[in-house]
Parts: C-alpha cells; sequence; structure tokens
C-alpha cells in the first residue's frame, strides 16, 4: 500500500505555489533530513509518496497529466531508462548540475540525473579468503568457486544492471557464460537481500558475495548486534581495477521532473539542492553512498574502503539491455 510520508496530496486546484510533490522509491533517514533541509532552506514545502519501484511507475503513468507528482526519485539507472522511455519525464537545463554530475552518471538531454553512486563490489569471508586472490567479476565464475558464490535472485534490479553492463562491454555470450558461470557456483539458491548474503557469508556458508557497498555501512552502524558483529567479519574489494579494466560497476539513485510537474521550477530547485555540497554529505554520511558530485568527497567511512576505479559506462545502457539480460538470466536459470 502507498504510504504517504508528510502529507497528504490535497486537490490540484488547491496547491500551493510553494511546494513540491515526490514520488519516491527511496525509504531512507538520509532522504527525510534532506526533505527537512529544503523546506529549511527555500521555504518550499516537500509532500512525499512512497512505495516501490513498481507501483510509483505505474501510478505516475495511470494519473497522465493529472499527477500532482513534479518528481520521480528512483533506484537504478535501469528504471530511470524505463521512466524516460514511458515519458514520465521531461528534459530540464541546468548549468549547476551539468557542472557537478558527471556526464555518465546523468541523462545526456537532461531527463534524469543521478543523486547517489552505488558500487556493486565483492565482499568476502576474513577467515576462509586472502583478499590477494580476487581479481575481477570474471574470475568468479572459475571451478575453484564452486559452491562459493552467493547473491540475490535474478528478479533483484541491481543483478539485472550488473548483467546488462556485461552485455554492453562484452556482448551477449560473454554476458550469458558469466550468468551460467556464477549460477554454477552458487553456495545456495539466491534468496534474501544483500544484507542476507552477508549474513550467510559471516556464518562460512560461501567465500564471496556480490553486493552493494552501501549495505555493508548499514550493517556496521545497525542497532543490531549480530549485524554488527557480521560486519566485522567481511572485507571489501573493489573488482577489475588493473589498467586494462573497466573498474567496478556503479550504480545510481536518480531523479527527474515529471512531464506534467505543475511546479517544475521548484523541482528544478530541489535537484540543485540535493546534488550540493550540503546534501551530498548527509547522502555519504547517513547512508553510505558514494557522492554523484565530482567535488564532494565520499564520507571517512567509506574513504577506509580505498579509492577505486569505478566503470564510467553510460549508465542509460543499463536499462538499453536490461530486457536482454531478464532473458539470459532466464536462460542458465538464474532465478
Amino acid at each position: 500500500m502507498i504510504k504517504i510520508i508528510l502529507s497528504m496530496f490535497v486537490l490540484l486546484a488547491s496547491l500551493s505555489a510553494e511546494e513540491v510533490n515526490i514520488y519516491t522509491h527511496r525509504h531512507y533517514p538520509s532522504d527525510e533530513i534532506l526533505f527537512e533541509k529544503f523546506t529549511a532552506k527555500t521555504g518550499i514545502k516537500v509532500n512525499v509518496v512512497q512505495a516501490n519501484s513498481d507501483q510509483i511507475m505505474k501510478r505516475l503513468e495511470e494519473e497522465g497529466k493529472y499527477s500532482p507528482a513534479d518528481l520521480l526519485l528512483t533506484v537504478d539507472a535501469g528504471r530511470l531508462y524505463y521512466a524516460k522511455q514511458k515519458g514520465l519525464f521531461q528534459p530540464i537545463h541546468s548549468k549547476f548540475l551539468e557542472s557537478v554530475i558527471p556526464a555518465h552518471l546523468r541523462d545526456k538531454e537532461g531527463y534524469w540525473f543521478g543523486v547517489t553512486k552505488r558500487a556493486r563490489v565483492l565482499v568476502y569471508n576474513l577467515d576462509t579468503v586472502d583478499p590477494k586472490t580476487l581479481s575481477t567479476y570474471e574470475a568468479l565464475t572459475d571451478k575453484k568457486y564452486r559452491g562459493a558464490i552467493l547473491t540475490q535472485t535474478s528478479a533483484n534490479i541491481y543483478n539485472q544492471s550488473l548483467l546488462a553492463s556485461f552485455i554492453a562491454h562484452k556482448g551477449r555470450e560473454a554476458a550469458k557464460a558469466w550468468a551460467q558461470g556464477i549460477k554454477d557456483n552458487f553456495a545456495r539458491k539466491p534468496t534474501g537481500s544483500d544484507r542476507d548474503q552477508m549474513r550467510a557469508l559471516a556464518a562460512g556458508m560461501a567465500k564471496v558475495a556480490i553486493v552493494n557497498t552501501y549495505y555493508v555501512g548499514q550493517l556496521m552502524h545497525s542497532k543490531n548486534f549480530s549485524d554488527k558483529a557480521v560486519a566485522e567479519m567481511i572485507g571489501i574489494f573493489f573488482p577489475n581495477q588493473d589498467e586494462n579494466e573497466r573498474g567496478a560497476h556503479i550504480n545510481v539513485s536518480g531523479i527527474g521532473v515529471t512531464k506534467y510537474a505543475k511546479h517544475k521550477e521548484n523541482a528544478i530547485k530541489f535537484i540543485e539542492f540535493l546534488c550540493s555540497e550540503e546534501a551530498q554529505k548527509v547522502f555519504t554520511s547517513v547512508n553510505y553512498e558514494y557522492p554523484a558530485n565530482k567535488n564532494v568527497a565520499p564520507s571517512k567511512l567509506l574513504q577506509t574502503w580505498g579509492a577505486f576505479k569505478e566503470d564510467q559506462i553510460d549508465l542509460s545502457l543499463l536499462g538499453k539491455y536490461n530486457a536482454e539480460a531478464v532473458q539470459i538470466f532466464n536462460e542458465v536459470g538464474w532465478l
């Protein structure tokens, strides 16, 4: 059921000019902090509707020109690409956004902008794996990892985008061979979240898991003692770092102005705020994501994980090849 976070939307006729209405898939304390900061800074009230990505985009489609939404905030470039293809966004121009958000982290026509980065990397059991033996995503298909790999199901958008990046870089056959190799090396049938993979890893069920880094930060700062213990038992490894390699896979949380936004100027101000130094520091220190603003350094915690080379693929390609990635997963039986 869709949850109204800050206030119920009222009839369009009564909407105030000093507000902005956001449909969001994100559900983090960092975002609530930033909604409040934006209002305090600008006087613009933020109304938020929160739901899962499918619900929120379906609602936006069905509402059409009658939608009160000014902004769509969601996770994964594949979803942002889909929203653009469905005509849910309108392009905007902002010299500030174009100057601080790298070209590969935003739509080239201005339909959406990345506001945070996520690295999808390898985590390993400190007791059973020497990180010097790790190298690339591709190496995980080696027979030495039989029964040793953990990750989510193929329905997970992060895995879909990772495989889509393989298609973009190496073609369909190489991508299918990788998916088959990982599937052959599963420690168990994929189940649960990224955090669940790390819990199983710490319990000795496997040697390596494929996860997003910010979940490591969430475990480290969990109120649950056992989750903190899990974080102490695992290490982070950024794959594909050699000079001739593409770098670790990167994805984004991103935002775009909706096609029928009634408060376009406020919406643009909000996006610019999210990409400001002030907001980027909240994202990286509270939710442990990497800043999308190229001029903002990661939080001290993230810096302890080390600098790394990131894949600078045009993220729109993750959406372009999403359907093919899903098809490949089905073909190899990665369910």
